[in-house]
């Protein structure tokens, strides 16, 4: 049985692909911050287990991730602040970096030693790495240095055998996005 650990897990992408792969037969290691959700996601499948830490704790994703083995591991743990009018509020946007850059590289770092030739690393970024959006400098450049490191990552570990993806979604209807306040194109279900 094949184990993939999934951050963000709570909800939107990360609970939708926690019970898919559940439901394809592999063990999921499901990680959030919120210990209801995440318990519920536990009970609704037997393939699933979960880790409650926040990912911008470098000593919480240590302990969390000490002993978890996966052959497949997908960060997609992410949050959203936007700038409005054009204002930097540094507070904002050290939160953003913390959630969507940050906490990825916390989790990897607590993850490498267990990393071995055939395993997989996804890395959930965003289409709005891509082009700039009006109010999304924090969230854009999130993920548009999540997007540098994991391409980067890809050369280092590629001749270790540890294969690195980076997948950057367009807008996908999850509790983040339903915050928005604007018109979101082509938005596509967590399914």
């Amino acid at each position: 049985m094949m184990t993939v650990l999934i951050t963000g897990a709570s909800s939107g992408i990360g609970a939708g692909l926690a019970k898919s792969w559940a439901d394809d037969g592999c063990h999921v290691i499901a990680c959030g911050r919120n210990p209801e959700r995440l318990e519920q996601l536990r009970q609704s499948h037997a393939n699933i287990t979960v880790r409650l830490f926040d990912m911008t704790d470098r000593d919480a994703c240590r302990q969390a991730l000490a002993d978890c083995k996966p052959e497949l591991v997908i960060l997609c743990a992410g949050t959203c602040e936007y700038l409005d009018h054009g204002w930097i509020d540094a507070g904002k946007i050290e939160r953003v970096m913390a959630a969507n850059y940050q906490g990825p590289i916390n989790c990897l770092a607590a993850l490498q030693p267990q990393l071995t030739s055939g395993n997989r690393v996804v890395l959930v970024s965003s289409m709005a790495h891509w082009l700039p959006f009006p109010r999304a400098e924090a969230y854009g450049a999130s993920k548009a240095a999540l997007t540098w490191f994991g391409n980067s990552l890809r050369l280092d570990w590629e001749p270790k055998g540890i294969a690195v993806t980076v997948v950057s979604p367009g807008f996908v209807d999850t509790p983040l996005t339903r915050k928005n306040d604007f018109p979101m194109p082509g938005q596509v279900s967590v399914e």
